[in-house]
Order: structure tokens, then sequence, then C-alpha cells
């Protein structure tokens, strides 16, 4: 059901959201039970939700950036059209959603080249913007950025500031800035984190929207925008789908993937009706003239 429009919130913050459009099979925590080998054999749902998602921002007058999966995108490129024929900005995920420390440099490159260009094809306009499976950017992986410029990148937001037993990297810059790579610079747009006790806590969305209480997210997009900064948030379509298969039984897996399912779509319903939000790619533009450099 389509939500009710609601009056886009006043506020000098655009905040930037954002999409991953991969299939509930293509997470990390499923890969143990959801084999690369076993995914085209596999219920396809992803079309259906982020459709509903589109919907759902429509209510609200926002456009958003959609980061395709390139597997997603070579299945069923009518998707990526109907996103980008209703204004929202398309942005690359990579292929076979491994993280860019797995790729290593050389199967990292052949991806950000080979997805920009299906997704050139498909939509007919430039593609700017990455996003790095599991926000695999940082320090493990030091020639990511430099080769997304050499791909022709403008952009990317796959920096998480935090500590994560999968990624992250707690020294980056919790705002937008500009990255010297030698292939030339390059804005990094790091997620969401509220920063309490010293600490960088995250707040992007994803599982943080789902077994967090929203409130902290809206304290910590709040407290970004003091600062005169805008939050940049994620989601999943899967996180949206209750109904996907439950292929996890038990274990911390099953409680990150499965925890908070019926309930994300009311928290991002609050967030629109509270928050002002836009795609990712102006964010990056403005910051591209006014960021500091690192």
């Amino acid at each position: 059901m389509t939500p009710k429009t609601s009056t886009t919130p006043a506020g000098p913050i655009e905040n930037g959201i954002s999409f991953d459009v991969e299939e509930y099979f293509h997470a990390l925590n499923l890969r143990p039970v959801a084999p690369e080998a076993a995914w085209d054999g596999m219920q396809r749902r992803t079309a259906t939700t982020t459709r509903e998602l589109a919907d759902q921002l429509a209510a609200h007058g926002v456009k958003s950036t959609f980061f395709f999966l390139g597997w997603v995108a070579a299945r069923d490129r009518a998707l990526v059209k109907a996103i980008h024929a209703a204004g929202h900005e398309i942005g690359s995920h990579g292929v076979s959603h491994r993280m860019a420390d797995e790729l290593g440099a050389d199967a990292f490159r052949d991806e950000a080249r080979s997805s920009k260009a299906l997704l050139e094809d498909i939509t007919g306009a430039p593609v700017h913007g990455f996003r790095a499976s599991t926000f695999s950017i940082g320090p493990r992986t030091p020639f990511a950025l430099e080769v997304l410029v050499e791909e022709g990148y403008r952009w990317d937001s796959s920096v998480f500031p935090v500590r994560h037993d999968r990624y992250g990297d707690p020294t980056f810059s919790r705002v937008p800035v500009v990255v010297r790579t030698p292939a030339g610079p390059i804005v990094e747009l790091p997620l969401l984190t509220w920063r309490v006790l010293g600490q960088n806590v995250p707040a992007a969305g994803g599982g943080y929207l789902r077994l967090l209480p929203v409130a902290i997210v809206e304290k910590a997009l709040r407290a970004m925008n003091a600062d005169g900064a805008p939050g940049v948030l994620y989601l999943h379509p899967w996180e949206f789908d209750p109904g996907q298969p439950r292929l996890l039984r038990g274990g911390l897996g099953a409680w990150r993937h499965y925890s908070g399912l019926r309930g994300t779509r009311a928290k991002l319903e609050r967030l629109l009706g509270k928050f002002r939000f836009g795609p990712l790619g102006p964010i990056a533009e403005a910051a591209r003239t006014s960021a500091r450099m690192v």
C-alpha cells in the first residue's frame, strides 16, 4: 500500500538516502547457505520491494540513490530503467557482492568497470557513484579509491567510520571529504555516525535501523545537521521483506539478517516525515568544492 502523501520537512540540510539493490541471498550473513553457484536457481524478490520503496519515496517527494548490484541489473534491466525513469540516481554496487578486500585490486577494477558500463548502457546516463559490498573500502583496500578514479567515478560512499568485525575505519572523517589519490581526487561520503563519549556510534540505517530504536538514527541526523553536515543513510530492499525465505535458523547470522524486518517500513516512514532527504550525487558535488581534502 502506498503511504499517504506528507509535507516535506523544512530544514537547511538535505541528508542523503540510498538503497543497495541486491537480493536477500546476496547478504554476507547468508553466504554459508546461499553460495554464488546457487543464486540463479533461487527465488528473486528484490524487484517488487524496490518498486514499493520508490512509491514510498514518491509519496514524500523524495529522490534517492539506488546502488544496483550488477548481478541484479543484468537480470532485470527493466527494474533499473524504471527506477531511473522515476528520477532517482543510479549508482554501482559492483557485480558479485564480494567485498573489495576479497576481490583484490584487479578483480575490483573489473567489477567497477563492468558494472558502470552495464548501468550506463541500461539507462543511457553516466554513473558517477559507487558503493562497495559491506562497506569494504578502508585500511585493507588502499587501492580502491584510486581504481575508482581511474574508472571514471566521481564519488564513493563505502567508508563507515566505526569499529566493526567486518568493516570500518574509525579514524576516517565523519563528514564528506575529498580524498587525494595518485589518479586524482574523489569525494567520499561516509555513512552516518553519532559521536557519543568520544566514540563513533553507527546510525546509518540498514541493520542499525532494524535492530535499534529509530530515535537513535534521528538523534544522529540532528547532531550531524547541527554541525552543518548531511548524514548519509543506507538501506536494502530485502530489509523491507519479512516474507523472504528463511535460509538461516538460529545463530548470530540469522539474528543480524532477520531481526526487525517487520518494522523497517514504518521506521523509514517516520524518518521521511521528519527530515529532508535526497540523492547522494548533489551532496558529493557540493563537497567537491567546499570539503576539506585528505
